[in-house]
């Protein structure tokens, strides 16, 4: 079994959908077909929704109106008999009734996750009728059926397993298999979801629950590059990283993967393959147990952090201060990125602004905080990297005209992270680039 997962472009036009179908009966393996929404659908329903939370029904209506009129010339074209355009039409017309049913209650977050399901839920149906009308047989799978999220928002692997598995054995057995991307329920029960981008994570899931033999990630560039490609103008794909480049890479700014899709394939050790929809005979990049080569792989910069100081003469000589410091943050659920700490002070960075007020206000208790917003973290990835001799001096020699805010080296064995403002990134990404790669 396989496990395929095509993004919002891939599916965002009918001749689209049409190059997805080329690609999954490229080869007779099984297959589990993991479909974002269609291109833009989701930022739609994103402005739908606040236009409801601001109880502006007409303007929600006009809203809905637009983006159901964008679906009526995709559905003439995708189909091509009566009998599949009769279909099509259908599962726009059911998903819209849905959609404007919510015109007429208070609307709340509840709400609004069952509002923002509604785009996969389109796209796989549209796609599952499309085989259908072309002779290849498939089951849609809800993901409502079986993904789901405990009370801390975390995927639950083993009941997903255990259901998906029990969906499959107990239907028609097929080679093909259609389900959404990014929702799921929580542990209400709930319609949910696993955030933006979590459509590379549903796959990564289901590939761990089923024990796939590879995750594919078909996205519209060829693999990880080494930098980043809307910046820097030479840049290359990088044919193998190992799950913990990868991670470090996705955490820390590289868009091609969300954070979280490397978690569930490198407990059950699946291989993540990243793919090019617009050149499928490209090699992208295979995520995997085993590191190739040595030295600094790629450069990611993750905007919008926020670095917070907290100076006290306290900190000297004293136990239990930092541990003070931390539970302000779990108490907020704020995750911190990096940490620097001296003598009477302690340098971290967070980039969660939600709860960043409050924070500040406990912090204040402990000595004089002061906050830069508008930070970046570039991060160098490689396995291994920080016994690489000299390699720290490199980074530093091509960052020498870059003010430098922070530096993490060390925390962990593949990373060397700095924090810079935002508007010198790209001139540090570009210097790190001529530095590092020759390029």
């Amino acid at each position: 079994m396989k496990v395929l997962k095509f993004g919002g472009t891939s599916v965002g036009k009918p001749e689209r959908m049409e190059m997805v179908k080329e690609l999954i009966t490229r080869d007779q393996d099984s297959k589990v077909v993991v479909l974002s929404a269609v291109s833009g659908t989701t930022n739609s329903l994103v402005e739908i929704g606040q236009a409801l939370y601001a109880k502006d029904k007409a303007k929600g209506k006009q809203l809905i109106d637009a983006l159901y009129e964008h679906y009526q010339p995709f559905v003439k074209s995708l189909y091509k008999t009566e009998e599949g355009y009769s279909k099509g039409k259908s599962v726009v017309d059911t998903r819209f009734g849905v959609i404007r049913g919510l015109l007429e209650f208070d609307f709340t977050d509840r709400e609004e996750r069952l509002l923002l399901a509604q785009g996969e839920l389109i796209s796989t149906k549209l796609f599952h009728h499309y085989l259908e009308e072309i002779g290849i047989t498939s089951r849609w799978l809800p993901a409502l059926d079986f993904m789901s999220v405990d009370e801390d928002h975390e995927p639950e692997l083993e009941k997903i397993s255990e259901r998906l598995k029990s969906i499959i054995d107990a239907g028609e057995q097929v080679g093909i298999y259609v389900t959404q991307g990014y929702i799921c329920r929580n542990a209400k029960g709930e319609v949910d979801n696993l955030k933006r981008g979590g459509s590379d994570y549903t796959a990564s899931l289901v590939g761990a629950a089923l024990d796939a033999q590879e995750v594919q990630i078909w996205t519209d560039i060829d693999g990880m590059h080494n930098n980043d490609p809307r910046v820097v103008d030479q840049t290359r794909p990088i044919a193998q990283l190992n799950f913990d480049e990868a991670a470090e890479l996705a955490y820390f700014g590289a868009k091609i993967l969300h954070p979280a899709t490397i978690r569930p394939a490198q407990q059950v050790g699946t291989p993540v393959k990243l793919l090019n929809t617009m050149d499928p005979d490209a090699k992208g990049t295979t995520i995997s147990g085993e590191a190739a080569g040595s030295g600094v792989k790629a450069i990611a910069a993750k905007d919008d952090i926020i670095a917070i100081k907290v100076k006290s003469s306290r900190m000297l000589l004293a136990y239990g201060f930092m541990r003070k410091i931390f539970e302000v943050f779990e108490k907020y659920r704020t995750p911190i990125d990096m940490i620097t700490t001296s003598e009477v002070a302690v340098s971290l960075t967070i980039d969660d602004a939600t709860h960043l007020d409050e924070i500040i206000k406990e912090l204040d208790a402990f000595g004089k905080v002061e906050v830069d917003k508008g930070q970046t973290i570039v991060s160098c990835v490689g396995a291994n990297i920080v016994d690489e001799k000299g390699l720290a001096m490199k980074v530093f020699d091509a960052l020498e005209e870059i003010p430098v805010r922070m530096i993490s080296f060390g925390g962990s064995r593949n990373n060397i992270s700095i924090l810079i403002k935002m508007e010198n990134k790209v001139q540090a990404l570009q210097a790190l680039n001529k530095g590092l790669f020759n390029l």
